[in-house]
């Protein structure tokens, strides 16, 4: 006789595992509180069908209603997991007696009392395959049913019995059993049948069964059929079972926490040659790194029973779980899941398996700093930007356009290093013109590197002597300069940097890409003019920008502009400051060098500016009807626009 059938429970007590459901019942017995109809659902072999024939034994005990049946009376006895049956309790598969007809057949019979029991039972098994036809004709009688008939439905899919049938019943919901309760009555079956097993067995066995008491018993069953004498081996049971060898399993596991690719493809390699499936290895990959998982959450899982394994696997486990981080073994467990969907139905599941463990390899794409320098890149190939190595380590100098070859004739200065701001540097020129007025304008390098922070300390001290002609200088020659020039006040001290907590220069240039959509959401005219601007420094709370073009970086500093600006700031950045736009530094040395002959400025110049800037503000207008253009493109015709509006004022 098959294991599942001769340990079958006789009694509510002998159930194992569904205490939820045989307490209450047996309560109910006691009360004699019996309803007319009993739903029953569950999993297979979880025992419900088992549950319905002890529920009828205990009704028609001679001693009954009673949850403990004495088991000497004739019900008793024919009800019994040996028993042949009993006239007064009918079992019905409705898989194969589903139809309008069974049903009106049973409901026909259902209405003759019982001839030697107190109540007629019966007992529909796979209740959920009953046609809506069926339970129709059944309806009536589930309603009103007779005084002496009792209805037990046993389905696996509760959902699909009739609603109508289902709310009229008393529903108990059966359940899969745990690992550590299956090995209770496993090693309660071993015990009884004197058979011996080794320790690496009876997770095999736990696993094989998945949580059903019967399939359980019927792999061990199929194990102790197999075996000569009184011992079940494990690599019998690996064999009969098709489960992956646990030293496969930890090669690969070890392999992976030391990157070492070779030893996993040789592990995989060996998976093949001893003829697993790649399917199954991949499962139990996974459901070993569910282990892992579960060791580092919890470190007694193997008490609690969580976690079910021999003494020498949990160590060679625990010490997995130390050298392997929980993010990646997150990971690890996401992509084998992955990989077992697409290797349903494959033709060559070796080679998926084999994609997996490459995939397995690659970074972990939760490392912080991967991370990081992906964002980076990313920012850097959208705007198309190249940082050089001399300005990398200088925050404060401006990053080289896209648009620079359009304006070859043209050399930005280098700043200062000490110098954290660039708008100390136009204030630290002021001074030296004045040392050298006929100065033409390609002696601008020269100034830049006149003001160079590691000269000997000689030439120091040489401008110490002339410092207070800044102060006298301005009230003999004109003052172009300073109309074009900011304060030179401030410029000994270094401006003040971000305030601690928020972010600097750099993580702007680096988040100005999202700055600039949320610009554009605003107003795609302020997106279009800011095309040709970069971020210069930020001032304590003020962002300051640089613009190539003179009438567009004043339209950027008015007010209106700048609210847009700063509340694009705030949304992308978390910030409240205030936004000043200058021009930038080659655009600044040109102004200086252009307007030191005259003394006036020329009002025809100012016309042309004033024009000039009309126009652009047009285009960016129809720029804005235009949502498909490109900014970047727009903003270089309007520089090219510029050139030739120059050329001909010069």
């Amino acid at each position: 006789m098959a294991l599942y059938r001769k340990y079958r429970p006789a009694t509510f007590a002998e159930v194992v595992g569904q205490e939820h459901v045989t307490e209450p019942l047996s309560t109910a017995l006691s009360a004699g509180r019996i309803n007319h109809a009993y739903l029953f659902s569950g999993p297979r072999g979880c025992g419900k069908t088992s549950s319905a024939r002890i529920l009828a034994r205990s009704l028609n005990c001679e001693q009954g209603p009673t949850p403990s049946p004495c088991g000497v009376c004739d019900s008793c006895q024919a009800l019994a997991p040996t028993g042949g049956g009993h006239l007064d309790v009918t079992e019905l598969d409705a898989a194969s007696h589903g139809g309008v007809d069974d049903t009106r057949e049973l409901r026909d019979r259902a209405f003759y009392a019982p001839a030697q029991s107190r109540y007629r039972v019966f007992i529909i098994d796979e209740a959920h395959t009953v046609s809506k036809e069926g339970f129709n004709a059944l309806l009536k009688i589930v309603e009103e049913p007779p005084e002496h008939l009792i209805f037990v439905f046993a389905t696996t899919e509760p959902e699909k019995v009739l609603p109508t049938i289902r709310s009229r019943t008393h529903h108990y919901p059966f359940r899969l059993l745990a690992p550590r309760t299956m090995r209770g009555l496993v090693e309660k079956v071993l015990a009884s049948e004197d058979v011996e097993v080794d320790d690496a067995v009876l997770p095999l066995v736990i696993r094989a069964g998945g949580g059903s008491p019967r399939d359980t018993l019927s792999v061990l069953d199929q194990l102790l059929a197999g075996t000569d004498g009184h011992r079940v081996h494990y690599q019998r049971a690996l064999a009969l079972l098709g489960a992956t060898d646990i030293a496969l399993i930890d090669d690969a596991v070890d392999a992976l926490a030391a990157d070492d690719a070779a030893a996993l493809f040789g592990a995989i390699e060996s998976v093949i040659d001893a003829g697993h499936d790649p399917r199954r290895f991949a499962g139990d990959l996974l459901e070993r790194f569910r282990d892992l998982i579960v060791l580092q959450a919890v470190p007694d899982a193997a008490s609690r029973g969580v976690v079910d394994a021999p003494g020498d696997v949990l160590e060679r486990m625990r010490d997995q779980a130390e050298r392997v981080g929980p993010a990646t073994l997150a990971r690890y467990a996401e992509v084998v899941h992955a990989g077992l969907g697409e290797m349903r139905g494959a033709t060559a599941p070796r080679l998926l398996l084999e994609v997996v463990c490459a995939r397995l390899l690659l970074p972990s794409a939760s490392d912080t700093e991967s991370a990081l320098l992906h964002r980076i890149e990313r920012i850097e190939t959208r705007l198309d930007i190249s940082i050089p190595a001399d300005e990398a380590a200088v925050v404060s100098a401006p990053r080289p356009s896209r648009r620079q070859y359009v304006r070859k004739a043209r050399v930005s200065p280098v700043e200062p290093g000490p110098a954290p701001a660039p708008p100390a540097e136009p204030a630290e020129t002021a001074p030296v013109a004045p040392s050298g007025p006929p100065a033409p304008a390609s002696e601008s390098p020269p100034e830049s590197e006149s003001i160079d922070p590691t000269p000997p300390p000689a030439p120091t001290a040489a401008p110490a002597a002339p410092a207070p002609q800044p102060h006298t200088a301005p009230a003999a020659p004109p003052t172009p300069v300073a109309q074009s020039v900011p304060a030179p006040e401030p410029a000994p001290a270094p401006a003040a940097g971000p305030t601690p907590g928020e972010p600097d220069a750099t993580a702007v240039r680096s988040m100005w890409p999202t700055v600039r959509d949320k610009v554009r959401e605003r107003s795609r005219t302020i997106d279009v003019m800011m095309a040709g601007a970069i971020v210069r420094a930020v001032d304590g709370d003020t962002l300051v920008l640089a613009h190539e073009t003179a009438p567009l970086a004043k339209r950027l500093s008015e007010q209106r502009n700048a609210d847009v600006i700063r509340e694009a700031l705030k949304d992308a950045l978390g910030v409240n400051w205030r936004v000043r736009c200058e021009i930038g530094a080659g655009e600044a040395a040109a102004a200086t060098t252009s307007a030191a002959p005259t003394a006036e400025p020329n009002p025809a110049v100012a016309d042309a500016q004033r024009a000039e800037e009309d126009s652009m503000i047009a285009e960016a207008g129809r720029v804005e009807s235009a949502p498909r253009r490109d900014p970047e493109e727009v903003a270089l015709e309007l520089l090219q626009n510029e050139l030739g509006a120059r050329r001909i004022d010069s």
